[in-house]
């Protein structure tokens, strides 16, 4: 029994759901939900030169584990900057689309069949460069000339792709026709012999599992699909294809079906929002600002432009503060948004003097030996090192604090928070410490939740000895 393939175009198609491109935070949401569900392709849009696109690529591809596909545009040809932003991927490809129809050719590439041909073998050649796993698209293949159609995927094979797309972008055609369109093309192209075979078809005439049935029967191993209905097969179609017709095809799925239906309401809700909240939160007035994304070459004027426009207005000081705080957290992950720019201005504007400062701090811990904590700290610029043992590595750090500064100081709260959601998930620390009677709370924030406990704590004592002095 062979396993039917099921690559997931929600991604790539997730501009026409919406009507608008989706957010920063929206796409890694789709793409955490689709992992779960273990289908064996993920497709991403095509990139343009924006930095975002490309960031978001490069985040998307770093925290899943399904196979990432970057497709890339022929007409655009962007197959460097496109690798670059999947490349950190487990599993990444590379998707070339291209037209293959008279008119399509004509239209998008101002190309004729010869010329066409070798633009194709051009690019495929140049992906494969890049990227060993490289994927051929023919675009509107079921409009195409069938001669040139052959000599289109044979050249793609030739020029190292290994897996093979044909679609019927328009929809056109009746379940027998795409059956018999699909053997033709198994018929007259030899190589496809050692080459998978995928289709994509549009749901025009609501026919689309019926085409993809036909085809899977033709020899098609896989088939592309969206979670959402959006013009093409859905998941939960194709699944249950393979769940009533799985036997009779001698097919099955490693999509985990169990999930399938949860996965796709809360992409439903990313997706398809109620009108009303839609509308609530198009008339914010913040124009891009909720979905910014800096990093670390970003400098201090790009964060301090984010940082009024979140409505702050903070002194320079405490904008030195702020910037401070999110070069140590950019280097850290791949991208610093308001949310976590939220966070950073919290726990860094509006504080007071620091009479202690860490330098740096090293920490053993597991469940076969005891914490130990070993902290450098800056005092008044005297840099003085601390050393301490206790029940877990956060207390051992707050004992070596202690042994610095020498005195014991009771801790009246201690509460761990994640900020952002994710493998590289920011942490934040809420430390309040009893001295003379009165509170003293502190903020620690870091990818790291030890060292935002340590920061937290150094915060409240800093605020203890401003007091004090």
């Amino acid at each position: 029994m062979r396993t039917l393939k099921f690559i997931d175009m929600t991604l790539r198609q997730a501009a026409n759901v919406r009507g608008r491109e989706l957010s920063f935070k929206e796409k890694l949401e789709v793409a955490r939900s689709l992992d779960r569900l273990r289908a064996d392709t993920i497709e991403l849009a095509p990139i343009s030169d924006s930095r975002a696109e490309k960031l978001a690529n490069s985040t998307i591809a770093s925290m899943v584990v399904t196979r990432i596909s970057a497709s890339v545009d022929i007409s655009v040809g962007n197959i460097e900057d496109t690798w670059e932003s999947v490349k950190s991927a487990k599993k990444p490809k590379l998707n070339i689309i291209a037209p293959v129809s008279p008119v399509q050719m004509e239209y998008m590439c101002h190309k004729k069949a010869p010329a066409m041909l070798e633009l194709i073998a051009e690019q495929v050649k140049k992906a494969r460069f890049y990227c060993e796993f490289v994927e051929f698209s023919a675009e509107d293949a079921t409009r195409a000339e069938p001669e040139f159609l052959y000599k289109a995927i044979a050249t793609a094979i030739d020029a190292g792709a290994y897996k093979i797309t044909v679609c019927d972008t328009a929809g056109i055609m009746t379940p027998d026709e795409f059956g018999a369109f699909v053997k033709g093309i198994m018929e007259n192209v030899p190589a496809l012999a050692d080459i998978e075979l995928y289709v994509q078809i549009s749901d025009t005439m609501h026919m689309a599992v019926a085409c993809a049935a036909a085809a899977v029967r033709e020899g098609a191993v896989g088939v592309k699909c969206t979670a959402l209905p959006n013009g093409f097969v859905t998941m939960e179609e194709l699944a249950k294809f393979v769940q009533v017709k799985g036997n009779d095809y001698d097919i099955m799925t490693q999509v985990r079906t169990t999930e399938l239906h949860r996965s796709v309401m809360q992409l439903k809700k990313i997706l398809e929002p109620e009108e009303e909240e839609v509308s609530r939160f198009s008339n914010i007035g913040l124009g891009d600002i909720a979905n910014v994304c800096l990093d670390q070459n970003d400098d201090i004027a790009e964060v301090i432009k984010v940082v009024r426009q979140m409505g702050y207005d903070l002194s320079e000081e405490d904008n030195a503060k702020v910037y401070e705080s999110f070069k140590r957290v950019a280097a850290k992950k791949h991208f610093v948004g308001t949310k976590e720019l939220d966070a950073i201005i919290a726990s860094t504007a509006m504080e007071v003097p620091a009479t202690y400062q860490i330098v740096n701090y090293v920490i053993n811990s597991g469940n076969v030996i005891t914490a130990t904590a070993n902290l450098l700290l800056s005092r008044n610029g005297e840099e003085v090192r601390g050393v301490g043992i206790g029940d877990g590595p956060i207390d051992a750090a707050f004992q070596a604090i202690e042994q610095v500064i020498g005195h014991h100081y009771e801790l009246d709260d201690f509460q761990i928070q994640t900020v952002t959601e994710g493998r590289d998930a920011m942490g934040s620390a809420l430390v309040k410490l009893r001295a003379g009677g009165r509170v003293y709370s502190g903020n620690g924030i870091s990818t790291d939740i030890i060292g935002a406990s340590i920061r937290a704590y150094i915060s409240a004592l800093n605020k203890i000895v401003y007091e004090e002095g």
